[in-house]
């Protein structure tokens, strides 16, 4: 039986944990600070497709493979650890001077979703996440597959208010933010980020 009291609980935690800054988060923010709302916005679709895929999986046992299967976290885990950290040293190294070029939004927009997409698919924190967090906030009585991928998609939701949250607030900035030395210095800092995450992502255990 839906219980209101533990949903709005739900809710308070996970947009504590949205909002907390992680790869999904810096993603977001560099697409819109140096590419502009429209990228942003195709990386926050990507990551958000990416969040709906590793929901249907928990809920398909993928979640729980994870957490119980050493082997099968740590092939996952060092994979998204080395993604991103070539993303990282690619900015590191060549980081951009200008704005991603508007004369091919269309490519330039599929570019920022595959980064979001991937960037979110090969973490597998996100499905321990799922399959460790939901289950708290399941009341009894109710169907617990059905439950938790709606929970999921409340956590989806919530991340996409957040990334348009982020996307807006670059937007008064756009001017700044097009200058060459603004943008080089925002490609290295996201790329450290993102290197610091990858080792994060390495060293962390299920």
């Amino acid at each position: 039986m839906f219980d209101p009291a533990l949903f709005l609980a739900f809710i308070a935690a996970a947009t504590l944990l949205t909002i907390t800054p992680g790869v999904d988060t810096a993603m977001v923010l560099r697409s819109a600070a140096t590419e502009g709302p429209r990228s942003a916005l195709f990386a926050g679709i990507g990551i958000s497709i990416g969040c709906l895929i590793w929901a249907g999986a928990v809920s398909l046992g993928l979640g729980a493979l994870l957490q119980a299967s050493e082997l099968a976290y740590t092939i996952l885990k060092w994979a998204g650890a080395a993604y991103l950290v070539w993303l990282g040293l690619k900015m590191l190294i060549k980081p951009r001077t200008t704005w991603a070029d508007q004369d091919t939004p269309g490519a330039k927009g599929f570019a920022a979703m595959r980064a979001g997409f991937f960037t979110n698919i090969t973490n597998p924190k996100i499905g321990v996440f799922y399959v460790t967090f939901l289950p708290q906030f399941i009341p009894h009585g109710v169907n617990v597959t059905l439950y938790s991928f709606f929970l999921a998609l409340v956590h989806i939701a919530l991340s996409v208010v957040w990334f348009a949250a982020l996307t807006a607030a670059t937007i008064p900035l756009g001017r700044a933010l097009r200058r060459p030395n603004v943008i080089k210095t925002l490609d290295r800092v996201t790329g450290g980020l993102f290197i610091a995450f990858g080792l994060r992502l390495a060293t962390s255990r299920a």
